[in-house]
């Protein structure tokens, strides 16, 4: 379990008696506005539907960062993580049809692994776990009740956490609490206070997000991650996870993409910052001049992107959920490839 008995027991007592003071004066029951596209909803059913007889695979630790394919636990732990893409597609699915069997295959996952998965707060390793936030803020009203207050056990251990983390870190706040290993804390925070429609909770990830802004985005709308890595890959890397926490906030009732830290930059500013790249009008050479050895390992290892022209596919996923934000971005969604249909079904 991740928590001890008594631990739950008291958490569960608080949040009973304190859950109207805490949450939202709006109802956010609806994570998703769901896009009537046959066309897009076609491939997720289908993917559901073979997917309903694969069996969960939780862990109770995952661990990719910093180690390469084969070594450690790096294959386990991206073949169990295959397990939240599926919860998430399982939500969607259900949402779409109204097929219980989804949300019974979903309420098996997310017992399945809120019981086993003890969190690590290493936000590299856990990033991914924003399709399970997915996955219970789209059924979340209709989860059978002991998934249901298990799921919010896990999500607040998880949103506290990471508070804790930053909040304890050493100030001035540097190295990883700056660059893309914060802005993936700041994404897991505020989608797990939306999700749990926690007002306190998104008053603080307000707080830190903007703290972020001003320590990793530059007035030109540069980020640290470009000066540190030299590699656009990281930029976007940095990016994708604030754009995400800006969708949730915008569920919220606040515009996070124009919003200044204190260098002047903003998430908007970094998004333009990117486009001339994203829009091929120059070239950047990636991690010629990167200050972190292990992109040399993984260089050298061949994996791909670490050296070379930076490809614009892999900013794909970015610029489809800044388009969510602001239609200017809609053409450069196009440009750099197809969004997954999890973007295009939850906000047309």
């Amino acid at each position: 379990m991740f928590l001890p008995f008594l631990s739950r027991l008291l958490l569960l007592l608080a949040l009973s008696s304190s859950w109207a003071s805490m949450a939202f004066a709006r109802d956010f029951s609806n994570w998703c506005q769901l896009k009537p596209d046959p066309a897009t909803a076609g491939g997720l059913l289908q993917r559901s539907e073979r997917q309903l007889d694969t069996p969960p695979n939780p862990l109770p630790r995952i661990h990719t960062e910093g180690t390469l394919p084969h070594q450690g636990i790096f294959d386990q732990s991206v073949k169990a993580k295959q397990d939240w893409q599926r919860m998430r597609d399982f939500a969607l699915a259900w949402y779409y049809s109204s097929d219980r069997r989804y949300l019974d295959a979903l309420a098996h996952y997310l017992d399945a692994w809120t019981e086993i998965y003890q969190l690590s707060f290493n936000p590299i390793d856990e990033t991914d776990l924003d399709a399970l936030i997915d996955s219970y803020a789209i059924s979340s009203r209709s989860l059978p009740a002991a998934t249901r207050e298990q799921s919010i056990l896990f999500l607040r251990h998880m949103v506290t956490g990471y508070i804790q983390q930053i909040r304890q870190a050493r100030k001035p706040l540097r190295a990883t609490f700056i660059n893309n290993w914060n802005s993936h804390r700041i994404k897991l925070i505020t989608l797990g206070a939306v999700a749990l429609q926690d007002a306190t909770l998104f008053r603080t990830a307000s707080e830190l997000y903007l703290e972020q802004i001003g320590n990793n985005i530059d007035s030109q709308g540069q980020t640290w991650d470009f000066v540190e890595r030299d590699a656009l890959h990281y930029v976007t890397y940095d990016l994708e996870p604030l754009t995400r926490a800006a969708i949730a906030a915008r569920q919220a009732g606040e515009d996070w993409l124009p919003r200044k830290g204190r260098q002047g930059g903003s998430l908007a500013m970094a998004l333009a910052w990117l486009q001339p790249y994203a829009e091929k009008r120059l070239e950047h050479q990636e991690f010629v001049h990167s200050q972190v050895q292990f992109d040399m390992v993984r260089r050298d290892a061949g994996l791909p992107g670490y050296a070379g022209n930076w490809q614009v596919a892999t900013s794909r996923n970015l610029f489809a959920l800044a388009s969510r934000l602001d239609p200017r971005w809609r053409q450069l969604n196009v440009s750099s490839g197809h969004a997954p249909d999890w973007i295009l079904l939850c906000w047309p």
